[in-house]
């Protein structure tokens, strides 16, 4: 058996994955977000172990964990974990959708003409870089009690074998990656007043990175397996699609949007913030573009409305059998912006309410304006890389046969929707658990496709009515830029 951790923004999941591929078993717990402040993000990471641990006893108590192999880990990007030089947490750890560092972004870029060039992406507010020049700015005591800076999974890492290590497609998230060369840049985190002895091991994501501690191994009932390099939770998911050769693609609708497509080499476009990032096998690339509110925009709505569920809410725009675009338009920017905008000002907006607005309206209206927010991260990734033939879908919102649909419309492209979507991250942590252990296999022996449950063909005439809609979207917010 191999294990893969997931170390989610809203949950970590653990799962098992036996040597025939077959899922044996998953658990599961939620996780807490702090936003002490507008544009804060926070979460403790005492309580991600606290977690982990207690998701590893539920597991021991049900499965005999002898057989394990090895263990891949994966999880939410950008975070800064902050560690002393006895290894103590100085200070909650910053989050991938904290926008307190918009300041910071501008300045590393002025203090460091050629930031662009060597981290092959533009400087973002989620990015693990300005949020350490915003510490050293705003909190001088802490900054320079830091000893080592880890990302998410990273720190899991360290707590299960006491080796500071990650791999490069999580570490190109930083901003401290020169993500061509595949190493760390001085020059980058110089800027920010970092140094690289502070920075972990790299590591390519199917290398082993350590050992499970004997003490943990004891308490489990298991060997001191190694501790494979893992991958961040958009490359690991792609993994655990199959999405390992150039020109395959991935959407995956979770908190966050990101699509994630195989580049030939390592190519960029930093101008319309499109992430160039190591993939997390060998001599592999991808881009990435980012919306920082997807399936999130459909939960918050149907908790400010408070009367139906975000699946009741679906049922309900199914059942209208209405296919034309909403009459309304919705900004899907609840957090701030990436691709293509880099705004962390950006906010939600619906546009367009009348007295005849129906909340079917609504919701067409939010699946739709994150639909086209995602549409305008593809358009600025395909400006260096050829479009795919298809998609595959994962997270949560992907479960929704309606956006699915709507997806392939928007996007005048097939969508896939494969097993093992709501697992993609973990499931592609444990691949890459197991390759570690099998360095001759094929590629295609571990990183396989999973099978297709359904494919969805654009309607052509419904694509070109979003067309026009997405002409009015691209507007709006063009309107709103002073305002926000």
């Amino acid at each position: 058996m191999y294990l893969g951790i997931d170390l989610g923004t809203s949950a970590i999941k653990v799962m098992l994955l036996a040597d025939d591929n077959h899922l044996i078993a998953i658990e599961e717990q939620a996780l807490s977000i702090s936003r002490p402040h507008p544009f804060w993000s926070e979460q403790s990471p005492d309580e991600w172990w606290q977690v982990l641990v207690s998701l590893f006893d539920r597991l021991s108590l049900s499965h005999s964990l002898v057989n394990i192999k090895s263990i891949g880990l994966t999880g939410q990007m950008h975070g800064a974990i902050l560690l002393d030089s006895s290894n103590q947490i100085l200070r909650p750890a910053i989050l991938w959708n904290d926008g307190r560092s918009a300041l910071q972004c501008e300045e590393i870029e002025r203090l460091l003409p050629q930031a662009r060039i060597l981290s092959s992406n533009q400087m973002m507010p989620g990015f693990t870089a300005p949020k350490l020049l915003w510490l050293a700015k705003n909190e001088p005591d802490i900054f320079y009690k830091i000893h080592k800076v880890l990302l998410p999974k990273d720190f899991i890492r360290f707590k299960l074998s006491g080796e500071f290590g990650s791999d490069l497609s999580d570490a190109s998230g930083t901003g401290w990656l020169n993500v061509k060369q595949r190493c760390w840049s001085e020059a980058l985190l110089n800027v920010t007043g970092m140094n690289v002895e502070q920075m972990p091991q790299l590591h390519e994501g199917n290398e082993i990175s350590g050992y499970l501690l004997s003490s943990l191994a004891k308490r489990w009932k298991m060997s001191s397996v190694p501790i494979v390099a893992g991958a961040g939770d958009n490359a690991a998911g792609a993994l655990g699609m199959g999405i390992c050769h150039p020109r395959q693609a991935m959407l995956s609708l979770g908190t966050s949007g990101v699509y994630f497509v195989v580049s030939d080499g390592a190519k960029q476009n930093p101008d319309d913030a499109v992430h160039s990032f190591c993939h997390a096998l060998p001599k592999q690339w991808h881009l990435m573009s980012v919306i920082l509110s997807a399936a999130e925009c459909l939960n918050w709505f149907a908790t400010i409305i408070g009367s139906l569920s975000v699946s009741q809410l679906l049922a309900e725009v199914e059942a209208s059998k209405d296919n034309s675009p909403s009459k309304i338009l919705f900004l899907p920017y609840l957090s701030g912006e990436r691709t293509p905008h880099n705004n962390p000002h950006a906010r939600g907006v619906f546009f367009g309410l009348s007295h005849s607005t129906t909340r079917v309206d609504m919701t067409k209206a939010v699946l739709e304006g994150v639909s086209y927010a995602l549409a305008e991260g593809l358009n600025a990734a395909h400006k260096v890389q050829n479009a795919p033939k298809s998609i595959s879908l994962i997270g949560g919102g992907a479960k929704s046969a309606y956006w699915r649909q709507l997806l392939a419309n928007v996007l005048a492209i097939k969508i896939e929707y494969l097993e093992g979507g709501d697992i993609g991250p973990a499931l592609g942590a444990a691949r890459l658990a197991k390759s570690a252990l099998m360095p001759n296999n094929k590629i295609e022996d571990i990183f396989f496709k999973p099978t297709l449950i359904a494919a969805y063909e654009p309607d052509m005439r419904s694509h070109e009515m979003h067309l026009e809609s997405r002409v009015k979207f691209h507007h709006l917010y063009q309107g709103l830029v002073g305002v926000f």
